[in-house]
């Protein structure tokens, strides 16, 4: 099955850099993509699993770890004498639908058998699936309140702890969550919003040229998915390329002293109290820059990653029109950070004494 390629998606610059930023440097902490039914979010998410290289994941593993770094539950059958086999395979996306339950997503426990036999009768869950793959939620806005906790903790602590009737089981769940959502169907509860790195918004293209691409591109890709995929074969092959290298580099990318504060001065001028969003436009930066084939950060970095970071987390006065975030007020505060570090700088070197006249 040929799925549409990420590289044939008309415009949706800023999505398209979401993603991939994420893909880049998962500490980013994933993507909230806003926007009205029909354009093209979901094909996004989809596509950028086929830029991803092939994870290699021990055999009949739950949970897809890696061999190099067995889960508890791996580690327990090497212990038993067990040799773990491995493959590798391309990287999952897996849906949660909203009418998930608890048990659907986080699994269950068989208590029975694990008081019986003291095993960790884990039936696995979403949250195991989506282990090392992206997890996707479209309309996370409409998600039972209950469910959007059990993902904020499995999201802030990397592991999914499922306890039943006292009976407690863990194991790994690093994922990249992907929720889409239209705003017209309601709000995302903000403690959700807060723990997803980046939000971008989804416009409809208004210009009848690229809309009509759009559909040039759509009906080729109905009438030959695999055709249209291989004629894209090449565009998909640099990208993939691009992504690997940035993966590779974004470790060594370096920030200068004084960008750490000019961060600091971004998300407290745009009056965003969670240090979350410090952390955020850090990442995305990082991510940025490995991706433009740098390896240190430029202011620019920042402002393009404070635009990702803050929309979601600025208070919205819903009287006001527009948007919450203003990108010439991003510009002027960091404009003004940058400043006031050089002055501090200049003001830190000391004077050489000149010589005394008798």
């Amino acid at each position: 099955m040929s799925l549409y390629p990420f590289t044939a998606i008309v415009d949706q610059e800023r999505l398209a850099q979401a993603l991939l930023v994420n893909a880049v440097n998962p500490a980013v902490g994933g993507v909230l993509v806003e926007g009205p039914s029909g354009t093209g979010k979901s094909t996004a998410v989809r596509g950028l699993a086929e830029l991803l290289p092939e994870i290699e994941v021990v055999a009949d593993c739950p949970f897809s770890c890696d061999p190099a770094d067995p889960c508890a539950a791996c580690r327990e059958r090497v212990r038993r004498g067990e040799r773990l086999g491995s493959h590798r395979r391309r990287v999952r996306v897996v849906d949660l639908p909203l009418n998930a339950t608890e048990d659907r997503v986080a699994g269950s426990v068989d208590i029975a058998r694990a008081l019986r036999e003291g095993v960790m009768a884990l039936e696995p869950g979403l949250l195991a699936e989506a282990n090392r793959g992206i997890l996707y939620v479209d309309e996370i806005n409409l998600l039972d309140d209950h469910i959007c906790d059990v993902l904020l903790d499995a999201a802030a602590l990397g592991v999914n702890v499922v306890e039943r009737e006292g009976v407690s089981v863990s194991h790994p769940a690093r994922f990249l969550l992907v929720g889409t959502m239209n705003p017209d169907e309601g709000d995302l509860r903000p403690q959700l919003a807060d723990r997803i790195g980046l939000r971008i918004v989804v416009e409809a293209l208004a210009d009848p040229g690229r809309r009509a691409e759009v559909i040039r591109r759509r009906e080729a890709f109905t009438a030959d998915p695999a055709g249209f995929a291989a004629g894209w074969g090449g565009a998909q092959a640099d990208l993939a390329e691009t992504v690997q290298s940035a993966r590779e580099r974004v470790a060594t990318v370096s920030v200068a002293p004084g960008l750490y504060r000019a961060i600091a001065r971004l998300v407290t001028g745009s009056g965003v109290a969670s240090h979350r969003a410090d952390v955020t436009i850090l990442q995305c930066a990082k991510g940025l820059a490995a991706l433009d084939g740098r390896i240190a950060v430029e202011p620019g970095d920042l402002l393009d990653a404070a635009g990702l970071a803050l929309g979601h987390r600025v208070a919205v006065d819903p009287f006001e029109p527009g948007p919450g975030l203003d990108e010439r007020l991003l510009r002027r505060i960091l404009d003004d950070a940058l400043d006031a570090e050089t002055t501090e700088k200049k003001a830190a070197v000391p004077v050489k004494p000149g010589p005394t006249r008798s």
